[in-house]
Order: structure tokens, then sequence, then C-alpha cells
């Protein structure tokens, strides 16, 4: 995507000069339109005489009306778009129902290749003119993603590359309205970030790529970045991360980037996010149709270290580690075997039933070592960990599961906010059973009743009483529920909601 540069102005609309002015239209309680302050142009008055707009959300009507304003370069396009009733809805539904407008802003835009844009946001009884702001330029942000980067330009249609400038004109709380537009600046770009990482394929984004990208992150904010490669891992017995990697030509890594807050005393929060840059099953060969998506495997660690990037900008008041163990699940000579048995950091030795369950084998290395060197306060790990999850919830919820109900509630409450929900599963003794051995510790799947949760059950050994949540992002990693704002392919899932987590971070304690 293009770099967008966002703005916040007093100037009115009429003296905007750009590519297109965008107008936002409410419903009353009646499901009446309210026609904006300020101007109501003849063209829009004929359009709704018709019933050709009526304000609801998805409606969109666009006027050349050459003669607007008093500027001697007028506004030649102004974009009227639709966002309905908000009667009755909670700040959650209207926050996303402006993200939802913010995305359908974007695809209009694109239609008609509009890259300087100037939005008069609306005004909405119920709902902060920050959090507004915050919301639509989150949406168009979102909405504006695309990824090019292995297409041809044609030369008789070239692409349209993105806005480059976002103007949103509030004639009060300036302040206020510019920090909600910086907060979906940081968060948007983030997600996009992450998606591009996603998007990239498995020769391209490598566990090489995690390390530099962490590097860069490290240099640009003062953080500490650390790199363990396959030697470091032998030395630690990291066999869960060393195992899965038996069978591949590309080393190991398990990047760690640490942001030290300079606050005195201040928290840790450590946050896990699955790196696995390709999986083709192992031994345990996946079907070849989709197998394509596999790529996408690496989006909880893509998650993670793009959720860096705005704690490195925005300088929360928390301690946080983010710890991504990186390789690709291979079928090579050397590859693990159904049955084998490995021995994980700290001890605790798993029998491997299906080399394709292989994200909790690298995962439970991570946790197990971050938490006896960092002693977070608390953990939260993100994976495409289980197919399973997504015939349970479909691509519409994320599974979140934990040892911990007060830091479940957080992230629930964090993944509303930011239109990413989740759904709790249930983490009792009688799923931990499924996972006995009878020739180790533990097996590294249940079978497939319970999926999800025994594979969360799996991680859970590894993370003691150290408060932990674990987010199955599987369904919604990639293919989420079709929304404005959310492209065909990666999502960026998470992202956000750690963001938000982090941001609301107030300490953690167990009451």
């Amino acid at each position: 995507m293009v770099s967008t540069k966002i703005r916040h102005s007093v100037k009115k609309p009429d003296i905007f000069r750009g590519d297109v002015h965008i107008c936002c239209l409410t419903q009353d309680k009646k499901g009446k339109l309210v026609f904006p302050n300020g101007y109501t142009l003849k063209e829009l008055e004929s359009a709704v005489s018709w019933d050709d707009f009526k304000g609801e959300v998805g409606d969109s009507l666009l006027v050349y009306v050459p003669n607007i304003g008093k500027a001697k370069d007028k506004t030649a396009r102004v974009l009227f778009v639709g966002l309905g009733m908000s009667e009755g809805k909670n700040t959650n539904e209207l926050r996303e129902l402006c993200r939802n407008v913010g995305g359908n802003i974007a695809a209009e835009i694109e239609q008609i290749r509009a890259s300087v844009l100037h939005l008069t946001l609306p005004c909405i009884q119920t709902m902060d003119g920050k959090d507004i702001a915050e919301c639509f330029v989150e949406g168009i942000m979102l909405g504006d993603y695309r990824f090019l980067k292995y297409k041809k330009e044609s030369e008789d249609n070239p692409s349209f590359k993105g806005i480059k400038t976002l103007t949103v004109y509030a004639d009060k709380g300036g302040k206020s309205v510019l920090k909600g537009m910086k907060k979906a600046y940081a968060s948007s770009l983030a997600a996009c970030k992450a998606r591009d990482m996603a998007n990239e394929p498995g020769n391209s984004w490598t566990p090489t790529s995690f390390a530099s990208y962490a590097e860069e992150l490290s240099t640009e904010y003062n953080m500490t970045c650390t790199v363990l490669g396959k030697a470091q891992m032998k030395r630690l017995k990291m066999g869960g991360i060393l195992g899965v990697n038996q069978g591949s030509s590309e080393a190991p890594k398990m990047i760690v980037l640490e942001y030290s807050s300079k606050k005195p005393k201040a928290q840790t929060l450590m946050i896990v996010g699955k790196g696995l840059t390709f999986d083709s099953g192992g031994i345990s060969i996946k079907p070849s149709a989709g197998m394509q998506d596999m790529k996408y495997d690496m989006c909880g660690g893509a998650a993670v270290l793009s959720t860096m990037a705005v704690i490195g900008e925005e300088k929360p008041d928390v301690n946080v580690v983010a710890i991504i163990p990186s390789t690709d699940n291979m079928s090579g000579s050397s590859a693990l075997k159904p049955g084998d048995v490995i021995r994980h950091y700290g001890g605790i030795t798993s029998e491997v039933v299906n080399t394709d369950a292989e994200g909790r084998l690298i995962l439970a290395d991570a946790l197990a070592y971050g938490i006896e060197k960092f002693k977070p306060n608390s953990v939260i790990d993100l994976a495409t960990l289980t197919g399973a999850v997504i015939l349970g919830l479909g691509h519409h919820r994320t599974g979140i599961l934990g040892n911990n109900q007060i830091l479940l509630n957080r992230v629930l409450k964090a993944g509303e906010k930011c239109g990413e929900p989740l759904w709790q599963l249930p983490l009792d003794k009688e799923y931990t059973e499924q996972i006995d051995s009878d020739v180790a510790d533990i097996k590294n799947t249940g079978g497939r009743p319970a999926g999800t949760i025994t594979a969360a059950a799996y991680l859970q050994k590894f993370v003691g009483d150290t408060p932990w949540v674990h987010l199955d992002i599987a369904g919604t990693a990639w293919d989420f529920t079709k929304k404005s704002y959310i492209p065909k392919g990666p999502s960026g899932t998470g992202v956000r909601t750690l963001v938000e987590l982090v941001r609301d971070w107030k300490g953690f304690t167990d009451k």
C-alpha cells in the first residue's frame, strides 16, 4: 500500500482542494435521511426524491458539482455515503459500523481512482468524535489495502496504488480527533504489514525474513533483538522447533524482541506468535488441494511482530517481550516420523503422533523458554493452530482459551472493541487426559474430538501458573468474515486486539 498521509482540518469542505469530498449521512430513528449541515445539493435532493439514495449502510452517491463553494479550484466531486441508523446500537456496534462504512468508502474511491480525499465526519450522538475519527480512518486505511508486489503493471490500465492523503474535517475536538486518527493510523499500518508478510510466498518470507524485520524494528525504536539460531537451540535442547525443522533445508530461528518501558517497576507482557513459514504437514502430508494457503501459517508471528512496531512508536507503560519461533515444516529425508519422541526445552517429552500438529511443538519451546527467562506477569500466544477451530467457529470468531479468567476477559473485551471477536472454549482437565501418552509425558494430538482444546491443553503444559491466554486464529487469519475493510486472503487479525490490549493496560492483577 502507498504511504498515506492523514490530516485533521477545521476548514469547511467548500474550500477543500482535492479529488473528492466525502460526506457521511445518517438516518434518524424513523429511517429518514438526515441532510448534512453546511450545504444541501440539489443533486442529493433529487436522488432522495427518486429513492435512489436513502442513507442506508452500503448506499453511496457520487455527484459532480462544478460550482460548489467559493474557492477558485472548486471541488468537482462529492461522494455521499450512508451510515443507516445509529439508534439502539451499543458502542462496539457503532465502532464496527464506522469501520465498515470506512471500508465502503475505500472501495468507492478505488473505482474513481481518487487519491486526495476530504472526509466530513458524521455526528453520532452516543459516540465521541475521537472514536468516530479513529474507526473511520481505520476502516478506510484497512479497506485501502492491496498487495501488488508480484503483479506485472499494465501500461494501458495501471492499477490504483491507493490513497495518498486523507484529510478529516471536524470543527470540534481538534486535538482529540487528531489523537484518534493517529491511533487508527498506527494500528492499521501494523495490520497491513502483517497482511504483507502473510501474502509473501514461502520462498520469499522465511525465518530469516522474520529476523531481519525484527532487527529493523529494534534499530528504529531502540528495542533489543536477539535471534537464536540452530546451534543455540541445540545447546538449549529445544527439541520441538528442532524436530519440526528436521526435514527442512532452511535453518530455524527464534526471534526475541524486547521493549522496555521507562516506567519504574513496569509489568512484563510476553506475546508469542507461531512463525511457520510453510506447512506441508511433514510426513503426515496435507492434501494438495489448497496447500498453497499454508504460506499463511505464520500469521501469528506476523501479528506479534507487527504489534511491536506500534509498541515502539507509542511507548506504553508496560514491558513487552515478543517471541516468534520460526521454521517451515517439510518432509525431507531427516523429517520427524509419526511415533518419534522429542524432548522440549525444560525436559518434557512428547510422542509425535502426527507431524502436521507441528505448531504446538514450536510454540511449546518458545513459551517454556520465554517464561523461564523473562518471568512475565502474563502471556498471550497467537497461532493458526487447528483446523478444528474452523469446524467449531467458522471464519467468524477466533477461539480463545487460557488459565486465567481475568486475562481472558481483558482479551475478549479488546477483541470486541476493535472488531476482531473471539469465543471462549473450555480447558478442563478431561481434555488434558486426551494427550496422555503411553511412551512419553504427552503426545502431540488428542485425536479428532475437541482438537482445538487439546492443542491448547498441550501448550498449557509449558506455562505453569503464569497467567496465559491462547488465541487460535486458524479460522480468522485468512478467509475472515466478509467485511468491507477485510481483503480477500490474510486479514491481519490479532494485531489490533493486541494493540488495544496494550493501550488499555492498567497492570495485571488477579482482581
